[in-house]
């Protein structure tokens, strides 16, 4: 097929030889098969901002520093510039996260870099060497779903020790090959400690891809490894190895909030007698 203007500087760069074909257009990306020397990968042409569909973006990229602060001074005031280099570290968000959680233990794509907005990765396949389906794809029996699903549990917990929250997790960011799930698409990963969204999206990503499964095997929607999981850690006890139940007991007692008032009045009350006190002791005689 004719090369899209957009890959024509890896074209140029020797970094692709051939484009065969698009893959998909989604919210944030367009996707194509290409041919690099002997091997097929896969590009990811990632769209403008004013293109892109992806909502709340912002919310996804709080707490992420930039090292640079010229860079970071222009993008919190938004110039021209700004905007380029936030873009600029949108792109280079997924790079940088794939080889996090590669490193953590988690299946990804293998990227091999991005360059002018364009990331260059693994195409996941199948047994036959097709492209790999997605999980809203695939049909399974109720022991492969609590296998997978187990599976799954453990990378998203090995994502989290490795200090992120993929943010967007679902039956359609998983590819399935012959040995099992793939979890793509990572421009939105955020920092678990530094985002104040991090706890709502780690549930929401556990829900979905639980809630997945349990198409296939229904007992598995009554597991809370969402909150077992974050709670753990919370008191810094979740550790790549920790074995995970799926089972979680929240405490429920309620706050006594009488007692709560008698004490902050009492302590009020023995401040003031502190205050008087001292004001007497300060009076001539």
């Amino acid at each position: 097929m004719k090369i899209p203007a957009r890959l024509m500087p890896l074209y140029e760069d020797g970094l692709i030889d051939e484009v065969l074909y698009q893959l998909m257009s989604g919210k944030e990306a367009t996707v194509y098969v290409v041919r690099s020397g002997e091997e097929t990968r896969c590009a990811k042409v990632y769209k403008e901002a004013a293109q892109r569909s992806f909502k709340q973006a912002a919310k996804y990229q709080e707490g992420r520093r930039e090292k640079n602060s010229r860079r970071a001074r222009a993008m919190e005031k938004g110039s021209k510039f700004g905007r380029k280099q936030m873009e600029e570290s949108w792109q280079n968000a997924e790079v940088d996260a794939l080889y996090r959680v590669a490193r953590a233990g988690v299946r990804v794509p293998q990227p091999y870099g991005c360059f002018d907005g364009v990331l260059l990765m693994e195409l996941v396949t199948d047994g036959e060497g097709e492209v790999a389906p997605r999980l809203a794809e695939v049909d399974m029996s109720a022991e492969q779903a609590r296998e997978d699903h187990a599976l799954m549990m453990h990378y998203i917990q090995l994502m989290l020790c490795a200090g992120l929250v993929h943010g967007d997790l679902s039956e359609f960011n998983v590819l399935v090959d012959e040995h099992g799930p793939v979890i793509i698409d990572l421009p939105q990963a955020v920092d678990a400690a530094a985002n104040n969204n991090a706890r709502e999206m780690f549930a929401r990503d556990v829900n979905k891809i639980t809630s997945y499964y349990a198409l296939f095997a229904p007992e598995l929607q009554h597991t809370r490894y969402a909150k077992e999981m974050w709670a753990l850690y919370e008191e810094g006890e979740l550790q790549p190895e920790t074995g995970l139940t799926g089972l979680f007991e929240e405490d429920l007692a309620a706050a006594d909030v009488d007692g709560v008032l008698l004490e902050i009045k009492a302590a009020l009350a023995e401040e003031a007698a502190r205050q008087e006190r001292l004001r007497e002791a300060e009076e001539p005689d």
